[in-house]
């Protein structure tokens, strides 16, 4: 039996709606033009929710990084090898990665959780990607990483060669039509190679015909480190805790609980969109802008990093720009 998401967010807290009005009737007055910015007036609104305070902050990021591997990867579906997730691990952990560049300069923490590498997954072409123990204990460490954490918002990432696989077997298996529209380069697979990958997905969802849980989808044809993003974000919402999102893997990983409880998302937003075909069309079925879309693929977390201090722009936008009335101009 799969995770019941609505019942774990049944007494998940609503936004602070005082603290968002109170954002949104600040961003009305402040020295500038009525709706001059107003994207980065709502992006403050919605953290002021979120984090249930009229104050809200970009003082504690944190950006989560999952890490597994996956038994696809025996099928050729990424042009590298999967003893790439074990060296980028590596060069997190030495605070050689791009992530932890980013993250440096933005002051933001950086925790990699291991849910499976040199462990993978079944081979989702033909057996479930994950039993019912493991899909339950790497839903569970999601959890728990957000659970052990004091950010004030939360970026989610990943790593895993292969993992575009997942993501597209995911979104297809819940959106429906040909499977081969979810399908994209990926680490950078192209001709005969795409091709093939779009074949493995096809087989993949052609597996779980008859699997209509959004969930049991998710054990089916995921990973593990999409599962535990997916506990992670569920947990991050009975927190109140703001989540930037990555790309395509990361928002594939959440269309499970966007599916199995619709709301149950109003406190991420989408910090990039990739140039995965599949992720441009996953965040219009979940209702997401971007805030940014520059052609970013690293994964890592990075795409969202690069949107974080966008957020602390339109804070800063709001609490530190006088109104007409403080100006004395009224």
């Amino acid at each position: 039996m799969t995770i019941d998401v609505q019942g774990l967010l049944a007494e998940a807290p609503p936004p602070d709606q005082a603290a968002a009005a109170q954002v949104r009737e600040r961003a009305a007055n402040v020295l500038r033009p009525g709706g001059a910015l107003q994207r980065l007036d709502e992006i403050a609104a919605w953290l002021a929710g979120w984090q249930r305070t009229p104050r809200p902050s970009v003082d504690r990021p944190e950006i989560l990084l999952f890490a597994a591997d996956h038994g696809v990867s025996i099928d050729g579906v990424s042009a590298y090898p999967a003893e790439i997730t074990a060296a980028m691990c590596h060069a997190v952990e030495q605070s050689q990665a791009t992530v932890t560049a980013f993250a440096k300069d933005l002051g933001a923490a950086v925790s990699l959780v291991d849910v499976g590498v040199g462990n993978p997954t079944g081979n989702l072409r033909i057996e479930p990607a994950l039993d019912e123990a493991r899909f339950n204990a790497a839903f569970d460490a999601g959890r728990a990483a957000v659970a052990r954490g004091d950010a004030d918002i939360l970026v989610l990432g990943e790593m895993g060669i292969g993992n575009t696989t997942p993501a597209a077997a995911i979104a297809a298996a819940i959106s429906g039509g040909d499977p081969a529209k979810w399908v994209g380069p990926g680490t950078g697979v192209a001709g005969d190679q795409l091709d093939h990958k779009r074949t493995v997905v096809k087989e993949a969802v052609e597996r779980i015909t008859d699997v209509v849980d959004p969930m049991e989808i998710l054990r089916q044809v995921g990973g593990a480190e999409l599962v535990a993003m997916a506990g992670a974000a569920v947990e991050a919402r009975l927190r109140s805790v703001p989540i930037l999102l990555d790309g395509y893997v990361v928002t594939a990983a959440l269309l499970p609980i966007h599916e199995a409880a619709p709301g149950s998302l109003d406190h991420v937003l989408a910090g990039h969109r990739s140039p995965e075909p599949g992720h441009g069309w996953l965040l219009e079925r979940m209702n997401m802008e971007p805030l940014l879309d520059l052609g970013l693929r690293l994964g890592e977390g990075s795409g969202a990093l690069a949107a974080l201090p966008l957020v602390r722009l339109a804070v800063a936008g709001v609490l530190n720009v006088a109104t007409f009335a403080e100006a004395g101009l009224v």
